[in-house]
């Protein structure tokens, strides 16, 4: 029996959850626009940078609903994003493993997402796994980026959490010594 291929851009997910259909590949960060924008302004992003994806198809029981085309997507990659403390640059690994139900109709699929646990989407014969992926990555940045420890070129090497603010106060307590 022929393997069946299947495309990324426009995938038959009943299809390919009844053959239990595999792909998996890399795309090109900057093939990503939503994401690339989100980039750290001296980030050098290059061809090399990619995400890392794969996609299973299977046919599972979905609670009540008997059984139903279910889409597996693992999805990896770093990115270079701006560090909300020292607005420099910090590296974020950003790793998605989530699965998805298909069920017929758009309202169907909002009452059982909202209902239960699972991720659940109106079934479509022209799935982008592309757009997907994007998506799930957006859903997957930190909220706010940020280094553990921020360094402060002005504080000589020093972090920013080891360098303790001033009162106000003490300036005025200097003064009040110096003309005592």
């Amino acid at each position: 029996m022929k393997s069946r291929s299947f495309n990324h851009r426009a995938l038959d997910v009943t299809d390919f959850a009844a053959v239990s259909g595999r792909l998996q590949g890399g795309w090109p960060l900057s093939s990503m626009q939503r994401l690339a924008d989100l980039f750290h302004a001296e980030a050098m992003v290059s061809p090399a940078d990619a995400v890392a994806w794969q996609a299973e198809g299977e046919v599972r029981n979905l609670g009540g609903m008997g059984l139903q085309a279910c889409l597996r997507m693992r999805l990896s990659t770093q990115l270079a994003l701006t560090c909300q403390r020292c607005l420099a640059s910090v590296e974020a690994p950003l790793v998605v493993d989530r699965r998805f139900y298909f069920v017929d109709g758009e309202s169907l699929a909002e009452r059982l997402d909202a209902d239960g646990e699972e991720d659940v989407l109106a079934m479509t014969h022209a799935l982008d796994l592309h757009r997907l992926a994007e998506d799930e990555l957006l859903l997957a940045l930190p909220i706010v980026p940020r280094h553990e420890q921020c360094f402060n070129p002005l504080l000589s090497g020093r972090t920013l959490e080891e360098e303790t603010p001033q009162s106000p106060f003490s300036a005025l307590a200097a003064l009040k010594r110096r003309t005592a």
